[in-house]
């Protein structure tokens, strides 16, 4: 498996994966797939410090990551939100972790301090993965959002990744 950055060729890929993610109602509280122009506008919200890696297994790209802005603030310059989404075959085969370890890379070159992350907590697999590589729960937001017309829970994690 290789980890490189993203183009824009490998949009399409990264969406669909995105899309499995939303249809398996495990990973985000969007409930609509994610059209070209949603993903065209996101990938263009990224670049510089934001980026996104692609991990590539037998010549395909089994999941993405990317480092997104958490807050406008200057104050919190130093925090990156984090996104992770593997293809569904390719769950449970260490693409996750291996996207982890080179966004944590990533974070660390682009002078960010902590990766905050908020992940469904009936998402054991994800929760697993996350606590793994050293994040540690830090809160839980009961019934935050709406999935499928029920409040579900979510749940906020950090690492520090600073040397």
């Amino acid at each position: 498996m290789t980890v490189r950055s993203a183009t824009q060729a490998d949009l399409e890929t990264i969406r669909a994966i995105h899309n499995q993610g939303i249809e398996d109602r495990d990973a985000t509280l969007d409930l609509d797939p994610k059209g070209e122009e949603d993903a065209a506008e996101w990938y263009a919200a990224h670049g510089g410090r934001y980026v996104v890696l692609v991990a590539e297994r037998d010549g395909a790209i089994a999941g993405w990551a990317s480092l997104n802005r958490y807050s406008h603030r200057c104050a919190y310059d130093g925090v990156a939100d984090l996104s992770v989404y593997v293809e569904r075959t390719a769950r449970g085969t260490g693409v996750g972790r291996t996207l982890l370890a080179a966004i944590e890379e990533a974070a660390r070159a682009n002078d960010f301090h902590k990766i905050v992350l908020f992940a469904l907590a009936h998402n054991e697999a994800g929760r697993r993965l996350y606590r793994s590589a050293g994040y540690r729960e830090v809160g839980l937001f009961m019934e935050q959002g709406r999935l499928d017309g029920r409040y579900v829970d979510v749940i906020a994690m950090e690492r520090i990744v600073a040397p």
